[in-house]
């Protein structure tokens, strides 16, 4: 079975390793967010495609979800010395190696799939690993402080102000000129299953989707395309998705996600049975809906998480 998931952080490599306890034999690729992308300290940092490389390859911290397990701070602590930011984002001493050579790599002319390529030959996440474009592509948020409006990176807004201002708009600066990267529409129109995991619909599996070409080749796919809804009773499970989805209009509810993304690219969607009364309502805007635990307690819940999502494609595709 050859299965395609675009994948955002924290969620999409959980699920990921749900998934593959769940078809071990399974081909999966995934699609990763760049649009998290940011330059630090002049290193090329990409915060999603290392979550799902580090947590599928065992070098994940488990606790936090991000960053390598027994790291220490010794460079980031030595740039504090020096009055070096920023210091908001903490890079540990081993990620700073990832991003190192990630940059060498990247200034010598290899693109950054054939980087990230290179990156998992070293931690055998079990997947291919394909970042949805070599181009480079920056979510940017609209806020207002004081009175003021600018715009920030997606890294600012989420990690350094921990989404405590509204935001008035989410964009992905660069998607419009940029290309899917080497194998992306392949895969997807090869694809016998194509999943959105339960990841930021704005910023994770959104900006996926930005890329021109991508949308329109998952809305094309022979596959089935099934969703696991992020939001657990109208509320994000991780994170502050309800801060970027007022962003662009969106209720928090399983059920607004689901009409979000739309009938035109999506055929099957997951809400958690806290949700169950909203499959009626998924199932009038077109979309096949069932109702089954989606919270990510451990590896064998994610398991049945997948089987779940799995299970709905066959039935649609039928």
């Amino acid at each position: 079975m050859r299965i395609v998931v675009l994948a955002g952080g924290i969620g999409g490599a959980r699920f990921l390793r749900g998934l593959k306890q769940a078809v071990p034999d399974a081909e999966i690729t995934v699609v990763g967010n760049t649009g998290d992308d940011i330059h630090l300290f002049g290193l090329k940092v990409c915060p999603d495609l290392d979550t799902v490389m580090y947590t599928l390859g065992g070098g994940i911290h488990e606790e936090q979800g991000w960053g390598r397990e027994g790291e220490s701070f010794a460079v980031k602590d030595e740039l504090a010395a020096y009055g070096v930011g920023p210091e908001w984002f903490g890079l540990g001493d081993k990620d700073f190696a990832t991003h190192i050579v990630r940059t060498q790599m990247l200034g010598a002319g290899y693109p950054l799939s054939a980087v990230t390529e290179a990156l998992c030959a070293r931690w055998q996440p079990g997947v291919r690993l394909l970042p949805m474009s070599d181009d480079r592509v920056e979510t940017h948020v609209a806020i207002e402080v004081d009175g003021e409006q600018r715009a920030v990176h997606f890294q600012e807004y989420w990690v350094k102000l921990r989404a405590s201002v509204d935001a008035k708009a989410v964009v992905a600066v660069g998607a419009e000129a940029a290309k899917p990267a080497p194998g992306v529409l392949e895969a997807i129109a090869e694809a016998d299953v194509i999943l959105f995991p339960p990841s930021n619909p704005v910023v994770s599996v959104g900006t996926i989707l930005s890329v021109p070409g991508i949308r329109e080749a998952v809305a094309a796919a022979p596959a089935p395309v099934v969703g696991l809804s992020p939001i657990v009773g109208d509320a994000p499970v991780r994170g502050m998705a309800d801060k970027v989805l007022a962003a662009v209009g969106v209720e928090s509810t399983a059920a607004a996600v689901a009409r979000h993304y739309g009938s035109a690219l999506v055929d099957g969607w997951l809400v958690d049975t806290v949700d169950a009364g909203s499959v009626a309502e998924v199932e009038a805007a077109g979309i096949a809906c069932r109702a089954v635990p989606l919270m990510m307690t451990d590896a064998d819940a994610t398991a049945a998480m997948a089987r779940a999502a799995l299970a709905l494609a066959e039935e649609v595709r039928r």
